[in-house]
């Protein structure tokens, strides 16, 4: 039983290894788009006293997500994925995700903040991002940092925190390309 578990365990590390290469093959080549989670944070949920331009009334990422946002950024160099744009929610764990790794200030977009309660303005949200990637053209990567339940929307893939989904337009939603995790 424990011989299983270890072959189970090592061929779900090989395959997540094999993935974030195919997923750094992409990015190297740019063009592309990156959903990117935003990096470990303090806790579970935000305040009830929250307020969007009071990082001090939000999660907020712990030393390990720092650690992590440096990594990225890193890896991010290391790798040549080259950087054009950086979009990001307006929640402070999100733009220090961004900051950190990136070393510039993001662009803050709305869209991409926590998918609203209500139906209509959720549908609002998700059109303003797929409208977004829809239109990108560069010839260097577009990075969008965001939430867990803003990429499961969009592309049904639940990322770790940190961990980047390179997606691409497909009909009316996103195909998943490849995944890099740090």
């Amino acid at each position: 039983m424990l011989r299983l578990a270890l072959a189970l365990f090592l061929l779900a590390v090989s395959t997540l290894a094999h993935a974030t290469d195919a997923g750094w093959a992409l990015l190297r080549g740019g063009g592309r788009v990156v959903l990117l989670r935003h990096a470990f944070v303090t806790g579970t949920t935000d305040p009830a006293n929250f307020d969007i331009a009071n990082c001090a009334t939000q999660l907020n990422l712990s030393e390990r997500g720092k650690q992590q946002s440096s990594r990225i950024g890193a890896l991010f160099a290391a790798r040549a994925a080259p950087i054009e744009r950086v979009l990001s929610s307006r929640y402070c764990r999100c733009l220090d995700t961004a900051r950190i790794a990136f070393e510039a200030e993001p662009e803050p977009f709305a869209p991409l903040d926590l998918l609203k309660t209500d139906p209509n303005q959720k549908a609002a949200q998700m059109a303003a991002v797929l409208k977004e990637i829809r239109n990108y053209s560069g010839s260097d990567n577009l990075v969008l940092v965001t939430h867990l339940e803003n990429i499961v929307a969009l592309t049904g893939v639940a990322p770790r925190e940190g961990e980047a989904v390179v997606v691409a337009p497909d009909g009316d939603g996103l195909k998943v390309l490849g995944r890099v995790t740090f």
